[in-house]
């Protein structure tokens, strides 16, 4: 912890604290939205309940990419091949053996409401949940459930495969922050600190996503953000605004308190456009 003068406030009640950064969800290739919300146990057990999978005896692991079984071996569930040069930028080469699909021929031949699991790693999150929203299952109710996180933090346009490595670091935020909605966590009263969450972020989406923070407050949760964009600024319950300039000249408290008596405050940039918003 820095250095301080002071800290007072019920900070007792807190009992964790999770900083939510831009750092990708996973190092792997084969890590993906859909595995990180643990959405994709419950689509390889529905696959793995199909008349034809019962018949073959396949369990849920053969739908796995991470493990032998059902992937394809050539490119080991990863849908390419990468080359390594010497002297220049690796190469990744589509994996002749599966064509991209991932899996060897007899598990893509498994189908539920004719897609098989590499048609529903393509679909989107929004396209998932309309597609399972029509399944009367338990099985596809849970899928449901754990995908809606991810649309309410305006992800609904990601595909469930799309690798890690490819997301943005504000895309890998808000599928951290999705996780937490969804309940997986512990219900330890939490400090929440995202790091600029609205990046890359169109305004109806940092609409979803205020929403999201009020989800996480509304379960006793504390939410700092560090944040330049106004529309979330003026939100706040509480501002710390540091300045006054940037560099060397920053790093000084122009003020702390309420969004309406920031815009009162001559010393601060911040407060002089939010005035606009307010």
């Amino acid at each position: 912890m820095g250095e301080f003068d002071s800290l007072s406030g019920d900070f007792k009640t807190i009992q964790h604290v999770e900083f939510v950064d831009q750092n990708p969800i996973g190092k792997s290739t084969r890590s993906n939205p859909v595995t990180y919300s643990k959405a994709y146990d419950e689509i390889r057990k529905l696959y793995s309940e199909q008349q034809a999978s019962k018949i073959n005896g396949y369990s849920p692991g053969h739908f796995s990419f991470n493990i032998v079984g059902g992937r394809c071996e050539e490119c080991e569930g990863e849908g390419i091949i990468k080359v390594e040069m010497q002297f220049m930028a690796d190469i990744e080469l589509l994996c002749e053996s599966c064509n991209g699909h991932r899996f060897k021929e007899e598990i893509l031949e498994i189908q539920y409401k004719d897609k098989n699991i590499y048609d529903i790693l393509e679909l989107s999150v929004d396209e998932a949940i309309a597609f399972f929203d029509n399944g009367n299952g338990n099985i596809e109710r849970k899928i449901v459930e754990k995908l809606k996180p991810l649309q309410n933090v305006g992800l609904g346009y990601v595909k469930l495969g799309q690798p890690s490595s490819t997301l943005s670091g504000g895309e890998s935020q808000r599928i951290k922050l999705a996780t937490f909605l969804s309940g997986e966590n512990s219900n330890k009263s939490t400090m929440f600190i995202f790091d600029e969450p609205t990046t890359g972020l169109h305004f109806h989406d940092i609409k979803k996503l205020l929403t999201a923070f009020n989800q996480l407050i509304e379960k006793g949760h504390t939410v700092i953000v560090i944040e330049h964009n106004l529309d979330v600024i003026k939100t706040a319950d509480w501002i710390i605004d540091l300045g006054a300039e940037g560099g060397d000249a920053g790093g000084n408290l122009v003020f702390s308190g309420k969004p309406e008596d920031l815009v009162k405050c001559k010393e601060s940039h911040t407060g002089h456009f939010l005035r606009e918003k307010l």
